[in-house]
Parts: structure tokens; C-alpha cells; sequence
């Protein structure tokens, strides 16, 4: 919440310094004349700069959206909050793209009910 908070206050700040030419949106990540964020720019500009600085691979923006499902499933968050967090429709189109990650909690689930039944 804290960065958030920061962000904004900058927000406020470029919104008061563009004055006339600020366009009002309701998005949280903007320009700095208040107009959506062009992926291209963001792509080149600052994403891929950062991952160079970072001494991480080239990746697509769209690729945090997978990592993130994956290590929230492989800490065994419950599928239908990872479902709500990237905004997936349905829990089938989750499981459907991240199941592949969860082979090793069938054999935990496989051994949880040999313990029951044995």
C-alpha cells in the first residue's frame, strides 16, 4: 500500500505540472499526461531495460502473468484465488494453463490416502 501511495502522490504531482493537457482516466499506471501506457514504449523503454540491469533473460511482459500463477500454485495457494488474482474467467482456464506445475501434489495427495485407507 505504501508504494502505492508514493505512486500516486507522483501521479498528483505530473497531473498538476501537465495542468490543461492531463486526460483523466481511471488507471493506476499512466503516462505522465495521464493517458494510458503504450506497451510498445513500456516494452522497450523501461521493461527490457530493467531486465538487462537486472542480468535476467529477455522475457515478454506478459510472462510476469504466468510466473506469478506458477509460484503462487507451487506454494499451494488454493487454485481458485490464483483463479481471481490475473482475472481468469473461469478456474478451468487456470488449471487448464498451470496444471502441468502441479504433477508432485498428486503423489502427495496419492500418499495422504494409501495413509487413510492402509
Amino acid at each position: 500500500m505504501a508504494g502505492l501511495r508514493t505512486h500516486r502522490a507522483a501521479q498528483n504531482e505530473e497531473r498538476l505540472k501537465a495542468g490543461s493537457l492531463w486526460q483523466y482516466t481511471d488507471l493506476v499506471f499512466i503516462t505522465t499526461r495521464g493517458t494510458p501506457l503504450d506497451v510498445g514504449t513500456l516494452t522497450y523503454s523501461s521493461f527490457r531495460p530493467l531486465l538487462k540491469r537486472a542480468g535476467l533473460p529477455t522475457i515478454r511482459f506478459h510472462d510476469l502473468r504466468h510466473t506469478f500463477a506458477k509460484i503462487l500454485l507451487s506454494r499451494r495457494t488454493h487454485p481458485k484465488i490464483v483463479q481471481e488474482m490475473p482475472g481468469h474467467a473461469t478456474i478451468s482456464r487456470t488449471m487448464d494453463t498451470y496444471s502441468h506445475i502441479l504433477p508432485n501434489m498428486q503423489d502427495e495427495v496419492a500418499v495422504k490416502m494409501e495413509s487413510v485407507l492402509f
